[in-house]
């Protein structure tokens, strides 16, 4: 670029020095033309008068021809050689008297003169100058031009002068001048250029050099030209321009690096569980992160964990030091005390976290930080907080930057919000997977986890442990006479009863219904009888008063089976506590039964009589497909579900699939009897061309058997089913010991373009396991959540903890065991997707319409 300048400046100073010589050029010789000139009019007027003159002095005294033609030849040999022309001419009145002589041709100038009509003439034409004087008859001449009058012409002198010759010599004389000056004045011309330049394109390097040096906005800010002086207005003008575009750039540039930075966090705020597990390591990654574009020495957050209780997160740059420390500290107390919300909040503790441990604060000062801050309130789950960040003064005013500060705060609000949401949703999801709501006792699924594990226990330190079930007596008529939430309050009552009259060491679950489960590690059937006599007494004894006003109890019918005495299975010794729970009923209620050897013998053969139903079933061909319809919550939503179910025809009789599953499954029966429903389920759908999506409830153990995947791809090409519209429903009746070889399986399925759903979600700790590993589409709530959430407000709060979830996932929610329209109610003000149960539609042999 400069030496374009440099070329430039040259070129200008040479164009200027030639215009220059040329015009003077020009000038000199239009002068030296014009002084040529005049000079030789006069000179010629001089030698006219002079020969004039001559002549007029000669003709006084008389002169004959000869005296003329001696005249005439001493005029041409004085100018012979020179570059005048000497002529005379006689008028016609000489003529007339003494005869012509030699002339040379007239013009008619010349003829105009003679005639009188032109006094005289001087002339200056194509470079000859001219003078014609007429000689006029006087007084005198009339003694021998006796002819003429006074004022008559007699004769004309003619003087020519030709300057060409001159004028080319000067011509060339000029040229060699020219030739001689102006490489001298073109080396100066180049000197001065140079000297010129060299101011110039000292002024456009500095000029260059702040531009290179802009590689930010903030250098670009910073950019200034007012001392730039390139000497020529022109180039000052481009400067001024540039100068003002950059003022009006500064007003609307923002940095790239900025809006590359802001595109990254928006990438990042995407809530995986890697993040709702690890938030902490996020923002201290996240706070690494900010510190490529902005110094930034912290990151704070503040947030509900309780009802009066919240926790703050200090997250450093690098090592502080405890002055810092304290500084914060300062900070964190003051926009507490600020904050209406956490006002009736006493308790809280401050946690400090270094993002980066090879880095220290030490130089880091109070007035050096400037803090933004942002609040976040939810009303449902009531979390709320503030998130704030330190950074250097400097960039908290830029205005760019604030908003990049601005958008962090917020994406750090919603994040850790969410993430606390989510957290305390799975809290509580996690708490109900265990708990029953309703008594706070484990659940089902608890007690059979902690079944299998006792087993094992039991036989590796090779001691008892006991079983009992227990069933409340009668409690359909206090639920009839008196309401579920009297009956809910018993329960509650008689699960507090089993808390207290159970060993510490016991495990107490709410099985389902009015029925519970203890498990009594190390206990034989005395220690048994002595646990179930102390719960049964206490519970006969209690009394509540019911809404009429009259006091109401209760008793209850056990059942026990000890391990190794009974049986060393925990199906089979669940099963012999059940069905001696049952026969205590049958006997009068209020009573503990301990199985004999006979008892365990008919049990089992029941057991056995169950195998050979399903065996022959399947021989028979006797596994019929059920429907039962899936209804949407939106008069919007037009889609067609049902749920295959699978039942039994057996001597007229229905035989449901509760009745057998387990057995089913124990057996390894069940992959068998799956493939057979599914099969019948798709011919049904090509008979009658059903258009709707299936739902088909299969154990983890029936999908990892045997070749499943062809077997159904085989049945939707044959029976031309269309693979989108199947939805595979995951039970958990059965643990999954190879938990990876089932995701693969899943993912399998699903990469043929099958659907997922998990079946009675909530009833387990793996429930949440499938939700995290496999493309789930749809969650099932278990039913047990549903039946009375229109009474009980955990069962709600449970719900709506799964619904939260489910919709951060994307993932859709239909709930089980609707079985009347208050339930629906509180499921629409919840926003469940689909709803499913006996109010809805039972189960039939037949695609059953909604319509």
């Amino acid at each position: 670029m400069n030496k374009t300048f440099k070329n430039y400046i040259l070129s200008r100073q040479i164009i200027l020095v030639s215009a220059i010589f040329l015009l003077c050029f020009i000038f000199s010789t239009y002068l030296h033309t014009s002084l040529t000139k005049d000079e030789a009019l006069n000179h010629s007027k001089a030698i006219s008068n002079q020969i004039f003159s001559s002549m007029y002095q000669v003709m006084r005294k008389g002169w004959s021809r000869d005296d003329v033609m001696m005249f005439t030849k001493s005029l041409e040999d004085n100018f012979q050689s020179s570059n005048y022309e000497i002529n005379i001419y006689r008028g016609d009145k000489v003529k007339q008297l003494f005869g012509e002589i030699e002339e040379k041709a007239k013009d008619a100038t010349l003829v105009d003169v003679l005639n009188g009509k032109i006094d005289k003439l001087d002339s200056f034409n194509n470079n000859i100058v001219r003078n014609i004087l007429p000689l006029k008859a006087t007084q005198d001449c009339k003694s021998c031009h006796v002819n003429s009058q006074v004022g008559d012409v007699l004769g004309v002198l003619e003087v020519k002068q030709n300057l060409n010759s001159i004028f080319l010599e000067s011509k060339y004389q000029f040229i060699a001048f020219f030739l001689i000056i102006i490489p001298i004045f073109y080396i100066l011309a180049f000197i001065s250029s140079r000297y010129t330049t060299k101011k110039i394109t000292d002024n456009l390097d500095l000029f260059n050099e702040k531009v290179e040096n802009i590689n930010s906005i903030q250098d670009f800010k910073e950019f200034d030209s007012k001392n730039i002086d390139l000497y020529f207005k022109e180039f000052n003008q481009i400067i001024n321009n540039i100068d003002f575009m950059a003022e009006r750039l500064k007003i609307i540039a923002v940095d790239k690096e900025l809006l590359e930075f802001e595109i990254k966090l928006l990438d990042k705020f995407i809530i995986t569980s890697d993040v709702v597990k690890d938030w902490r390591e996020y923002i201290c990654d996240l706070l690494i992160e900010i510190n490529k574009i902005m110094e930034t020495y912290t990151l704070m957050t503040i947030f509900r964990v309780g009802e009066d209780q919240f926790e703050v997160d200090i997250f450093w740059l690098g090592i502080p030091d405890n002055y810092q420390k304290e500084m914060f500290d300062k900070y964190i107390n003051k926009t507490v005390k600020e904050a209406d919300y956490f006002k009736e909040m006493t308790d809280f503790t401050i946690k400090h976290i270094v993002a980066d441990n090879n880095r220290c604060l030490s130089e880091l000062k109070e007035d050096s930080v400037e803090y933004r801050t942002k609040s976040l309130f939810l009303d449902t789950p009531k979390i709320g907080g503030i998130v704030g960040i330190g950074l250097q003064s400097v960039f908290s005013n830029d205005p760019v930057r604030y908003i990049v500060i601005d958008s962090i705060l917020t994406t750090m609000a919603n994040l850790v919000g969410s993430v606390k949401a989510i957290h305390k949703y799975t809290q509580d999801l996690e708490y109900y997977a265990a708990r029953d709501p309703l008594t706070d006792l484990f659940n089902q699924r608890v007690f059979n986890d902690m079944m299998a594990y006792e087993i094992k226990r039991a036989e590796k330190h090779d001691y008892p442990f006991a079983l009992m079930v227990i069933d409340c007596d009668n409690f359909k008529p206090i639920n009839d006479n008196f309401g579920h939430a009297f009956g809910d309050k018993f329960l509650q009552t008689i699960a507090d009863i089993l808390e207290e009259e159970k060993r510490p060491e016991d495990i107490v679950a709410r099985y389902g219904g009015d029925e519970f489960t203890i498990i009594l590690p190390e206990c034989d059937e005395n220690g048994a009888l002595t646990v179930a006599n102390r719960i049964s007494k206490k519970i006969e004894e209690e009394k509540l008063l019911a809404p009429d006003g009259t006091k109401v109890g209760i008793t209850i019918s056990i059942g026990i089976s000890v391990y190794p005495t009974h049986s060393l299975s925990q199906k089979d010794m669940f099963v012999i506590a059940d069905s001696m729970m049952y026969q205590a009923k049958e006997e009068g209620k209020n009573s503990i039964k301990i199985p004999s050897q006979n008892d365990i013998s008919n049990i089992l053969k029941q057991k056995q009589e169950k195998s050979s139903l399903l065996i022959k079933a399947i021989e028979n061909d006797q596994i019929e497909a059920y429907f039962q319809p899936i209804k949407p919550s939106s008069s919007n939503n037009d889609l067609v579900i049902h749920e295959l179910l699978m039942r039994i025809h057996q001597d007229g009789k229905v035989v449901s699939a509760f009745e057998f599953i387990e057995i089913a499954e124990a057996r390894g029966l069940i992959n068998t009897m799956d493939l057979m429903v599914i099969e019948k389920a798709f011919r049904k759908i090509q008979e009658i061309g059903y258009e709707g999506i299936l739902f088909i409830n299969l154990s983890p153990k029936s999908l990892i058997m045997g070749d499943f995947i062809n077997k159904i791809n085989g049945f939707v090409k044959k029976y031309n089913i269309k693979k989108e519209k199947i939805v595979f429903e995951i039970t958990e009746r059965e643990t999954v010991k190879n938990f990876s070889l089932l995701e693969k399986f899943v993912h399998n399925l699903k990469s043929e373009g099958y659907k997922f759903a998990i079946d009675d979600f909530g009833s387990g700790f793996s429930s949440f396991h499938y939700i995290k590993k496999f493309p789930i589409d749809y969650v099932k709530i278990d039913g047990d959540f549903i039946v009375n959430i229109d009474k009980d407000i955990k069962d709600k709060a449970f719900v709506n903890s799964i619904v939260t979830l489910a919709k951060e996932l994307k993932i859709q929610v239909i709930a089980e065991f609707v079985e009347n329209e208050e339930i629906v109610i509180v499921l629409n003000e919840l926003e469940i997707d689909y709803y499913q149960g006996y109010h809805i539609g039972k189960p039939s042999s037949n695609f059953v319409s909604l319509q």
